[in-house]
């Protein structure tokens, strides 16, 4: 039996897969997201979105799956939410079996039942049928026209006035990035505006999750990235390369703009719990992320705002002194010191450390620790610039930080599941499968002592 989370986006029934997160709305108050599941139909296996809503983001209900291949005719592969200029939710999505990105249009508000689905049919300038890859499309809107890309390495670029009748307008980006590899596909993308940018969200299928952010070029119909970032970070155990041993812990990522203007994304955790390049059984959404741009216009991830309704018994610690300790920080860390008991399996830390307190330090913390202060490791690493947690890396330097910046951590335990945020300039996930009954925090500094401003601790609600 599948342990449940008790904060997170989790599939309630038995192994489930795929879990892309697909078409998130928020219509009239209320947010719906939908992912997908396989399903047998005409005796092979074929793919349905389950439909979720929610006032919050945080609890969720369970709809009747009516985007089923028994509806539509076909497997229903990725795709996004948009709604129609005359403000009526559509999805667009890619066809498994039938060739085509497809459009299906609700029928309500409540997205309970949808018109029938019809193909994305694209022509020429000329009228003549467009030769081009079919497939993990999105929708978007400018002025009053849409566009919509096509999945693989240089998307496709396609305009309609009427959602019928497509163009191809030639490629979606005006050139890629140095740090982009040859061979990286932009699939389940997710194109929206940011600040006074705009930003691609969207996975290479063997690397993860990842984004663009640049400019709409209106003249040329092109974007023109600036920056590319990543969000997922190979595990040490991963494989170097992709597609048939999977590395993507972080991946298919889906995005909606809330009433009050925020842009949250969600991303499946796919590979989490397996070690052998296979996917995850268990469907799990990461935790909600607002995305904004900074004013030196490098983008901000945040912890959805709404998560701090959960929180309950705050426990605060002030002046936490961390004497340096005897270990060369093995992973398996005797003489580390205690610092809290958290006393639960649903839980916030918040760590806040006066920059020059953190600068030029080899330290860290061990979560879902046992009495000996074995657990889930967190380092920060100077000599690399990098953060560590389990056998992840993602890059994060102290010296990113502001002069007078303090170093702040947040870290979201949900029994087996560890979601870590940095200054939200990063964020990086992990299971930690011994975690029954393993709930102290202890810490780690080696060569010099570093003392926390602050250490608090929330208890979160299911």
């Amino acid at each position: 039996m599948t342990t449940p989370l008790q904060f997170h986006l989790m599939h309630p029934g038995g192994p489930s897969l795929p879990g892309d997160p697909n078409a998130a709305f928020c219509i009239d108050g209320i947010y719906h997201l939908h992912y997908i599941l396989a399903q047998p139909w005409n005796g092979q296996e074929s793919f349905a979105f389950v439909h979720v809503s929610s006032p919050d983001m945080l609890h969720w209900t369970w709809h009747p799956t009516t985007l089923h291949p028994e509806f539509t005719g076909h497997g229903m592969f990725s795709g996004t939410g948009f709604m129609t200029r005359d403000d009526q939710p559509a999805i667009i999505y890619h066809g498994q079996g039938s060739g085509r990105n497809q459009i299906v249009i609700a029928s309500d508000r409540q997205l309970s039942g949808w018109q029938p689905p019809y193909p994305v049919d694209v022509r020429n300038r000329d009228g003549s049928v467009a030769e081009m890859n079919h497939w993990d499309p999105d929708c978007f809107v400018i002025g009053d026209t849409y566009y919509a890309i096509s999945g693989g390495e240089n998307p496709p670029l396609l305009k309609s006035r009427d959602l019928r009748t497509w163009t191809h307008v030639g490629s979606f980006l005006a050139h890629d990035l140095p740090d982009v590899a040859y061979g990286e596909d932009i699939s389940c993308p997710n194109f929206f505006p940011i600040g006074d940018k705009w930003m691609l969200l969207c996975i290479s299928h063997h690397i993860g999750c990842r984004y663009y952010i640049g400019d709409w070029d209106v003249a040329k119909e092109q974007f023109v990235p600036h920056t590319h970032g990543r969000l997922n970070w190979r595990r040490d155990n991963q494989a170097l390369f992709g597609m048939h041993q999977w590395r993507v812990d972080f991946f298919a990522p889906e995005s909606l703009l809330t009433p009050d203007g925020r842009r949250v994304m969600w991303a499946w955790l796919a590979t989490l719990g397996q070690n052998d390049g296979s996917m995850d059984t268990r469907t799990i959404q990461s935790l909600p992320r607002e995305l904004t741009l900074a004013a030196d216009g490098t983008l901000r991830i945040t912890p959805l705002r709404e998560l701090t309704t959960l929180r309950h018994d705050h426990v605060v610690h002030q002046d936490v002194d961390m004497g340096p300790s005897q270990t060369n920080l093995a992973l398996n860390p005797t003489g580390v010191q205690r610092l809290v008991d958290y006393a639960g399996e649903a839980v916030e830390i918040r760590i806040t450390i006066d920059r020059q307190q953190a600068l030029r330090k080899l330290f860290g913390f061990v979560v879902c620790a046992d009495a000996t202060g074995h657990g889930l490791p967190l380092i920060f690493r100077p000599e690399t610039g990098t953060i560590r947690l389990g056998n992840a890396e993602a890059p994060f330097a102290i010296t990113s930080l502001a002069a007078d910046e303090d170093l702040e951590i947040r870290i979201f335990i949900d029994n087996f599941l560890v979601e870590v945020f940095i200054n939200d300039r990063q964020s990086i996930v992990a299971e930690y499968e011994a975690y029954a009954g393993h709930t102290a925090l202890f810490g780690i500094t080696v060569g010099a002592a570093t003392m926390l401003k602050t250490l608090e601790v929330w208890q979160i609600k299911n």
